[in-house]
């Protein structure tokens, strides 16, 4: 079991941010995202305060968030590193084996990634990720270098949404249905 203290929550203020533009993307009826919630048991309090100290998990979680965009169901992580690659060891077995079934149902599966030395944030395709995570459990590298990182996935605030990933999930689209044409 995993356990959460107070220095737990790491990458909260991505998440804050991608919750934010999420609660607009709805208010706009562009998108319904919901933020996966971590289920937690309690074992320490803090009495004067009424907050959780320590606690436990009591399952492993799939992805911080699930949903569906204009009719595509989507699931996803948000993950902040302060390297110049994103470490493997940040995502579990669990989360890419719930991304992989996820793809299979026809789903649409990615992380959303933040590099704080750059201060830059990218969409990063599940194909990508799979590919290091496949190649680090076969000796491979075990973090997925910022070149790996598309331009043309680059997240940029916009028209009010903070962490505004519609237009490179769109563009990540309107390339496998480019290539499934092809095919």
């Amino acid at each position: 079991m995993g356990y959460w203290n107070t220095r737990g929550l790491r990458g909260s203020t991505l998440e804050e941010l991608v919750n934010a533009t999420n609660q607009s993307y709805l208010e706009k009826n562009l998108a319904v995202i919901q933020k996966v919630p971590t289920p937690i048991t309690p074992i320490k309090l803090d009495k004067n305060s009424g907050t959780i100290v320590l606690a436990y998990f009591e399952q492993k979680s799939t992805v911080d968030y699930l949903g569906c965009i204009q009719g595509i169901p989507v699931c996803f992580d948000a993950k902040e590193t302060t390297r110049t690659s994103l470490p493997l060891q940040n995502i579990h077995a669990h989360q890419v084996n719930f991304m992989a079934s996820f793809q299979k149902q026809k789903g649409v599966s990615f992380l959303i990634v933040s590099f704080q030395k750059y201060n830059e944030l990218y969409f990063l395709p599940f194909d990508v990720l799979n590919k290091y995570y496949e190649e680090s459990l076969k000796g491979g590298r075990k973090s997925i270098p910022y070149i790996a990182f598309e331009e043309k996935y680059l997240i940029r605030s916009k028209d009010g949404f903070l962490v505004h990933y519609l237009e490179p999930l769109n563009t990540y689209l309107i390339s496998q249905s480019s290539e499934e044409a092809e095919q």
